[in-house]
């Protein structure tokens, strides 16, 4: 029985701090696709509705992971029963507290999308960022967190950078 996981967001933003355009990614990235695959598979994954329903088709919900889907209409918002639905954040934390074999894995993976981001920053324990190069059209934006956390861990790719953040003491 769990009762203690850690929570990290994993989100690829451009250099203007965008991470999304008309309900999809500005960019393509196959093996950032696959670094996340690889980190987040066999654990929980937080996100809200709109991030939800922009996965591929085969990809929703997504295998290997817990997924956990945040919307404000949960009466109106069709999934399918591997899938938990909550009306807020501080619900679906609330039921991961109480009722722990809602877990999956040992961590909280918060996947977007940006309101996802700000509702649940404050209690990220840490950040995987992959920055991409240059700025693309972007109607939702990552929040700015780099006062709260430390940079621990970087990788530089040809079009982007991975790094990895904690939160300060």
């Amino acid at each position: 029985m769990k009762t203690k996981y850690k929570i990290a967001a994993i989100v690829a933003m451009d250099q203007g701090r965008a991470i999304g355009f008309q309900n999809g990614i500005p960019w393509s990235i196959p093996e950032d696709q696959k670094r996340f695959s690889e980190l987040t598979k066999g654990h929980t994954v937080l996100m809200g509705r709109k991030t939800y329903q922009s996965l591929p088709d085969k990809f929703r919900p997504l295998p290997g992971r817990k997924n956990l889907v945040i919307t404000r209409n949960k009466a109106g918002f069709q999934a399918p029963p591997s899938v938990t639905v909550f009306e807020s954040v501080s619900s679906a934390l609330s039921t991961l507290r109480n009722e722990p074999d809602v877990m999956s894995g040992e961590v909280l993976w918060i996947i977007g999308g940006g309101e996802i981001y700000r509702e649940t920053l404050d209690l990220v324990d840490e950040i995987y960022l992959t920055l991409v190069t240059g700025s693309h059209q972007g109607d939702v934006f990552f929040p700015d967190f780099e006062a709260k956390f430390e940079q621990i861990w970087s990788e530089k790719k040809e079009l982007f950078e991975y790094r990895n953040y904690r939160r300060k003491r």
